[in-house]
């Protein structure tokens, strides 16, 4: 896998180094990335856009749009290039899977019951996880694949804006585009050959400003759920060069599920 990257990417001093060792301590992401960096060579070539934005150390929530059963590997690849350690809100009955169990545990991705709810019944446990350790954490705001057949973002769910307006985590916005001729849409096949180029853009911290201090109700968590999605949208125009449909696409107007195949 090939990977460049476009924007500045600012020096960080020794202390700040220090701070955030994920990247230079040996941990079992240095084998996992030990894996998946040379298979991904022959499958895929990451051209990161302002990777800059992405804080060097400290708490991150990163949200990507999602339209590929192989866009964790895309967005995880490219947290890593960056110097970060992704970690990824798993289904707990994955770490059941022994062998799989084992490395999500040792890679530190945090499990999360059917309903929402983290190990120990809490759902902020991850948050608070993000904020004490200062990591990444990856929450895909859409909670499954797009339905929009143009493969737009489509209406959010509200999990990772509740995480950021809690522990007052910043969140970023993340779009990639050209995962989807690596591994189309509900498909099990990867194209490996040729190499697909894959384009992954990191926007600025989202401005959650406007709902600090108020309850955390559901028409607080809508609204500022739809600020993330305009983010992660207009990250995903600059890439593909097109303007969004005005109004997002909602499962329950179109009478589909939530999740599963449509």
């Amino acid at each position: 896998m090939s990977v460049s990257s476009s924007g500045r990417r600012g020096r960080r001093t020794k202390a700040e180094r220090r701070s955030n060792p994920e990247k230079s301590r040996p941990s079992f992401f240095w084998f996992l990335a030990g894996v998946a960096l040379p298979l991904s060579r022959a499958m895929m070539v990451i051209r990161i856009e302002n990777g800059h934005k992405l804080p060097r150390f400290g708490p991150a929530i990163v949200a990507p749009n999602h339209y590929s059963e192989i866009d964790p590997v895309v967005v995880g690849l490219a947290i890593w290039k960056l110097g970060r350690a992704p970690r990824f809100l798993a289904k707990s009955s994955l770490f059941r899977v022994k062998v799989l169990g084992w490395m999500l545990r040792s890679s530190g991705q945090i499990p999360v019951e059917r309903a929402g709810a983290t190990r120990g019944s809490d759902p902020m446990a991850a948050a608070v996880q993000v904020a004490e350790k200062e990591q990444v954490l990856v929450v895909y705001p859409e909670g499954t694949l797009t339905r929009d057949p143009a493969m737009w973002p489509m209406r959010g769910k509200t999990g990772a804006v509740r995480l950021a307006l809690q522990h007052g985590i910043p969140i970023y916005p993340v779009a990639h585009w050209g995962t989807q001729n690596l591994m189309a849409r509900y498909s099990k096949k990867i194209d490996f050959f040729p190499p697909k180029t894959i384009r992954v853009r990191f926007g600025d911290a989202v401005d959650l400003s406007a709902f600090q201090g108020k309850p955390l109700d559901g028409q607080t968590l809508a609204a500022a759920t739809e600020v993330v999605m305009a983010a992660v949208t207009h990250e995903l125009e600059e890439l593909r060069g097109e303007t969004a449909p005005d109004s997002r696409w909602d499962p329950t107007e179109r009478g589909q599920t939530e999740t599963g195949r449509f």
